[in-house]
């Protein structure tokens, strides 16, 4: 897999935060990263397999596949050692897709790995309405076709497969379903007002509200008046991953459980022309 990472200066370990993208994966997220390098973190940017020149062919279970490979990868003896990784200390942000694949990935972690999910996309939930939401299914599918070649990308993978793959998983991919293997966690899930159902600022309050009623106490849940990207607020959103990262993050394994957080921060609207990424 491709990957860029942008190490933080000063002598001594980092932590180091691993960035997922969405899908297709046309939002980078480079200034989050280059913001958390800026305080102090690691930051490790990847492309799934076959997405932007990777080897090999995309799809949603290779994604998180390719999440797992990513923290094995930071954690590897070597690897710490060539880096100066610090390997008790690593977080998992992603953005729309990305944040399916964290929270989902997350999961399966130590209460230790931090998880932060950027206007997570619900995949299994948005695949669980096809069969009665069939225009949604054919959107999907059309998006899909725009965004993948079997032989060149941005995405190689069959669009039909994808779908396909959506609607065979969808109770199982269902990030809600994640939140009692979750609440022991650090979790910060933002959205934003002008998205769809599957991937917008409810959906991030539902998961915030799933995860506290589980028994969570390191959530934090923030909302934004913008669109998908978040197009009018990249400061304010470096701002708040970064004051989580140094907070709940970073005390996720030294201090007890704290209440549940919410920020409701309506500025300027943000007309929504969106897009999956």
């Amino acid at each position: 897999m491709n990957a860029f990472l942008y190490l933080a200066q000063g002598a001594g370990s980092h932590p180091v935060v691993v960035f997922l993208h969405g899908y297709p994966g046309n939002e980078r997220n480079i200034d989050l990263a280059q913001a958390v390098r800026r305080a102090g973190y690691d930051a490790l940017f990847l492309d799934y397999r076959g997405s932007w020149g990777s080897g090999g062919a995309f799809s949603f279970q290779h994604a998180l596949e390719d999440g797992v490979s990513a923290l094995a990868w930071v954690r590897m003896p070597a690897t710490v050692r060539q880096f100066h990784f610090d390997p008790a200390r690593v977080a998992l942000v992603g953005h729309s897709l990305g944040g399916w694949v964290a929270l989902e990935d997350g999961a399966r972690e130590p209460a230790a790995v931090c998880v932060a999910a950027l206007a997570g996309w619900n995949v299994g939930w948005a695949a669980a309405r096809f069969p009665v939401n069939p225009k949604e299914r054919d959107e999907n599918l059309t998006y899909f076709r725009k965004t993948t070649d079997a032989n060149a990308g941005p995405i190689r993978a069959q669009s039909a497969n994808l779908v396909q793959e959506m609607a065979m998983h969808a109770s199982a991919w269902d990030f809600l379903a994640r939140a009692v293997s979750l609440k022991d966690h650090a979790v910060l899930v933002i959205g934003a007002t002008h998205d769809t159902p599957d991937e917008d600022a409810a959906m991030s309050v539902a998961m915030a509200q799933a995860l506290t009623a589980a028994g969570g106490r390191r959530v934090t849940s923030v909302t934004y008046d913008d669109d998908h990207p978040f197009s009018a607020h990249r400061l304010a959103l470096a701002d708040a991953l970064v004051r989580w990262l140094d907070t709940d993050c970073a005390s996720a394994q030294l201090s007890p459980p704290r209440a549940p957080v919410h920020e409701q921060q309506p500025q300027s609207q943000h007309d929504a022309n969106h897009r999956r990424d």
